[in-house]
């Protein structure tokens, strides 16, 4: 649901290893993928999947065994609530959007048997029509039921994930996984919309390192203040982590900025600033990130670069 550089991504991995899967597009993306297949270009290892089942009508699938939630947050009832006609008892819903708060959003309408926790990681975004953009080798998906059981359909998600080549593993505590990812992923998407630059520039600059390494620092006090399993230094565990990926690499939220698109910065910064207050924890950085990009949070002009 969503085949976006999340969701186009992995499900063309899955796809190229034999997984029935079914794309949810539309516009321009649509288009391309019924005339032309689907494509990853960029990473190491490129995709051509020159025919592939995708619609913008989810209820003409029929019952789906798991749904790849991948749409961004803004979208996320009204496309939650077009599934509701492909899912059978069994169907597992994961979604793979940003943030901690997403499966709140999710859990009123599919319901808690089908919610699965999961996270992604990959540097993706939509090259053109019916092409996924990949930047550096960086692919993982981490999922699992928040019981922290070994289900059926999470262990045969799994098998699918690695015959299509995917670095998956299944969670014994999938909420801490959410929140391990939205460490990085605040810090990122938050410094690097900000400063309107790649991971390169920022981590090589003294300051701006530390700034993003300051926006890490107050994810973790505040989850941990909510209860969450993270390690006090998990943000000094993570700076190999930053360090490793390549200099040109950035965020959606950063691509979105860079063309005038709605940035997911309301759940992102602004999750960390709003559970933050929930939880007693100061948010001074995440407050700045927040209220610095709130002018282009809704889209419009393209943001100078």
């Amino acid at each position: 649901m969503g085949s976006g550089g999340v969701g186009g991504y992995f499900g063309a991995r899955l796809a190229n290893g034999g997984a029935d899967v079914h794309f949810v597009a539309r516009g321009a993306h649509l288009a391309a993928m019924r005339e032309q297949g689907l494509a990853v270009e960029g990473g190491p290892e490129p995709i051509h999947l020159p025919k592939v089942q995708v619609t913008d009508d989810p209820g003409t699938i029929g019952p789906a065994d798991l749904v790849m939630f991948c749409v961004k947050l803004w979208d996320t009832e009204s496309a939650a609530r077009s599934l509701v006609p492909i899912m059978k008892p069994q169907t597992g819903v994961i979604s793979f959007q940003n943030g901690v708060t997403k499966d709140d959003m999710l859990r009123p309408i599919v319901g808690d048997k089908a919610l699965m926790g999961g996270v992604a990681y990959v540097g993706t975004t939509i090259g053109r029509p019916g092409v996924i953009a990949q930047t550096g080798p960086l692919q993982r998906l981490v999922f699992g039921e928040y019981d922290g059981s070994r289900s059926r359909r999470a262990e045969d998600f799994l098998a699918a994930c690695k015959r299509g080549g995917i670095n998956a593993e299944i969670s014994d505590d999938v909420r801490r996984s959410l929140w391990e990812k939205y460490v990085v992923l605040a810090a990122m998407s938050g410094a690097t919309a900000a400063m309107r630059a790649t991971i390169g520039p920022i981590r090589g600059n003294p300051l701006a390192r530390a700034f993003l390494i300051d926006l890490a620092r107050e994810v973790v006090a505040v989850g941990r203040a909510l209860g969450v399993n993270l390690p006090a230094d998990y943000v000094e565990q993570r700076i190999p982590f930053f360090d490793g990926w390549p200099p040109e690499m950035t965020t959606s939220m950063h691509h979105d900025l860079q063309h005038g698109k709605p940035l997911e910065v309301r759940w992102l910064a602004g999750g960390v600033v709003d559970l933050g207050a929930k939880a007693g924890v100061p948010t001074p950085m995440n407050r700045a990130v927040r209220d610095i990009l709130i002018l282009h949070a809704e889209g419009g002009a393209k943001a100078p670069t």
